[in-house]
């Protein structure tokens, strides 16, 4: 199957309830929901832009990139981190209409040119007390994006998943609070490191769709935070 269809077959199977149990890592992503904030994402894959991947190792189509973006190193919550476009939803607004918009006000993409292939299981952020909807969409007219905001974001870019999933440039980053160490998958790309909520919800993503390749767990990354 193509891509495209590998991520519409992994939404049909999460509306079928076919999908099997969480991912191990998903599972662990909880909050109170009665008191969390609700918010969305969207994980929008598509063609590659004109950037090409740095692996030659034919670990995913070679044309196949994912949208991310690093926030403003300034701001109060998650400074500096890589993170899919999205936010808040508001009230009587849907999780992917959030996702939509955000991703617009965020990154400057029209819209229109994304196709909603489906909403995946809640995911906690417990940093901010947030309820998660990952909105996964397809790309089928690509448009430019650009920082809309430098007070919100740093960066906007396209990612080749080619790379994400390159063995090379995997690792677990760690970082210690209050006396315990906490690791999570994380991606060493675009001179950043995709770790935390997003590198967990990108590997988990990678996983269930069968994408993911061998890669050195042991391999530490220590998160200056």
């Amino acid at each position: 199957m193509s891509a495209r269809e590998d991520l519409a077959e992994l939404i049909r199977r999460a509306e079928s309830g076919t999908a099997g149990p969480p991912h191990p890592r998903w599972a662990a992503l909880t909050v109170d929901a009665a008191h969390a904030r609700r918010a969305a994402v969207l994980m929008l894959f598509g063609v590659l832009d004109d950037v090409p991947a740095e692996s030659g190792k034919p670990l995913a189509p070679a044309d196949l990139d994912v949208l991310l973006l690093e926030r403003a190193h300034t701001l109060g919550s998650h400074p500096g981190q890589v993170a899919f476009p999205g936010g808040g939803i508001d009230r009587g607004e849907t999780a992917v209409a959030a996702a939509l918009r955000e991703a617009e006000e965020e990154t400057g993409l029209d819209s229109g040119g994304v196709e909603v292939l489906g909403t995946l299981q809640e995911l906690g952020l417990a940093h901010s007390n947030f309820l998660v909807t990952p909105v996964l969409g397809w790309w089928h007219s690509p448009s430019p994006v650009r920082v809309v905001d430098y007070a919100e974001s740093a960066q906007v870019f396209r990612i080749p998943v080619r790379d994400l999933l390159d063995p090379d440039n995997r690792v677990m980053a760690t970082v210690h609070r209050a006396g315990r160490t906490f690791d999570s998958p994380a991606f060493t790309v675009n001179g950043v490191v995709v770790w935390g909520f997003t590198g967990i919800v990108l590997s988990g993503l990678f996983d269930q769709l069968g994408w993911s390749v061998p890669w050195d767990r042991n391999r530490l990354h220590p998160m200056g935070v």
